[in-house]
């Protein structure tokens, strides 16, 4: 099973040449590159120009996921807006309130879009990037710290930003109670605990991270296109290919079984999705199996009948349980005890079949036929209902 760390290595350098990370670097831009196929949405990439604003190290913000960069003053609403455009693989461009590592706030115009590939139009990585939010003269500024502490644009915490000319010695108590008031009242919602949107990117700005997010996909673009791996900031349709939303394979990755998921509506049946169990047990990586058809495992010895048996269960839609001999990449064989079953979407059509995978050492002989044990139908059940919630998102509809 691979770990979260060689995930993030691999979603890299199984896309672009090594020389990417210092062409991304030379940029002068503030953008993170984040791979929402990998449990938890993780940053694969922080350029200096990130680092520098954000105050953190590249080690303490690589693997992490964005949230570590907002605070009890972001706005809720902005936020489930980018979990709704990441959900739907598709552009934002929206003000946020984001906080450095020392707890200072700071408004930015956040400018996220996504990455596919070419080849199968499947979604890669989401680059985003954050334009710092230059305010108008005047503009007070004031936000919240993570500890509660109110502050303004610079991380200030003298009363001065708000009462301008007066001086220290000559603060009254209700002047400091009208401070407390102004900035706790009209700047913060004590409900919600939200700062209300006070910054508005300028068009400048906006052009800005437009520029910035065209000069890295044209980067990354360039150095996809030496190992043979396009990538595109526009999905490519192309037929015969199945697509799995993110949302769908962050879901699927919480499932510990050994599977895989079938596209009975492509040619040659193929796989579409592979779990960390699965490729445990095969010693197959993920880009190997993905494309594949269903039979990719069998071999030399393997009963030709017991994949007629598979075939006519996907034909029928039926599930079906059987005993196999498969073979892993090293080429050494295992009895396989292979349950599958079809996957219904929301409206009850098939849009998958999975196939459970167990090895078993003691092969029963005869012509009886197994059932499927409980970690099978566990993981049956738990893809099911990942389909089933998200088939109402995007991707294909399946018929």
């Amino acid at each position: 099973m691979e770990s979260p760390l060689s995930q993030i290595q691999e979603s890299f350098i199984l896309r672009y040449s090594s020389w990417v990370n210092e062409a991304l670097d030379e940029l002068p831009d503030s953008f993170t590159i984040t791979d929402p196929c990998i449990s938890g949405h993780p940053i694969v990439f922080a350029s200096r120009g990130f680092l520098k604003m954000s105050g953190y190290s590249k080690a303490e913000v690589i693997g992490r996921n964005g949230r570590i960069f907002q605070g009890p003053a972001t706005n809720r609403r902005s936020v489930m807006e980018i979990r709704e455009a990441i959900r739907e693989e598709r552009s934002l461009q929206i003000s946020l309130l984001n906080y450095r590592k020392d707890g200072t706030p700071f408004w930015m115009l956040f400018h996220m879009s996504p990455v596919f590939s070419k080849s199968d139009g499947k979604l890669i990585h989401f680059v985003a990037v954050q334009v710092p939010i230059l305010r108008k003269s005047g503009h007070l500024g004031i936000g919240v710290a993570r500890n509660g502490v109110s502050v303004c644009e610079n991380g200030c915490t003298s009363p001065e930003i708000l009462l301008g000319a007066c001086r220290r010695e000559v603060f009254s108590d209700s002047m400091l109670d009208l401070h407390r008031k102004f900035m706790f009242n009209s700047v913060v919602d004590p409900d919600k605990g939200v700062v209300e949107d006070l910054c508005e990117a300028s068009e400048v700005e906006k052009r800005k991270a437009s520029t910035a997010i065209c000069n890295i996909l044209s980067v990354l673009s360039h150095y996809s296109a030496s190992t043979g791996r396009l990538v595109s900031g526009s999905r490519c349709n192309v037929q015969g290919t199945g697509i799995l939303s993110s949302a769908l394979i962050i879901a699927l990755g919480r499932i510990k079984q050994s599977f895989v998921l079938i596209d009975p509506h492509l040619p040659n049946w193929p796989n579409v999705y592979a779990s960390d169990a699965f490729l445990e047990l095969t010693g197959y990586a993920r880009h190997e199996v993905s494309g594949c058809s269903h039979k990719f495992l069998s071999g030399s010895d393997t009963d030709s009948s017991t994949l007629l048996q598979i075939n006519e269960s996907i034909q029928s839609g039926q599930p079906h349980t059987v005993y196999i001999l498969s073979y892993r990449k090293n080429g050494s064989s295992f009895w396989n005890l292979l349950h599958v079953s079809p996957v219904r979407n929301a409206s009850g059509k098939i849009a998958y079949f999975i196939e459970v995978h167990k090895e078993d050492d003691g092969k029963r002989l005869g012509g009886h036929v197994p059932s499927p044990d409980l970690m099978q139908l566990g993981a049956v059940g738990a893809v099911k209902v990942a389909v089933r919630s998200l088939s109402m998102g995007p991707g294909p509809s399946k018929s």
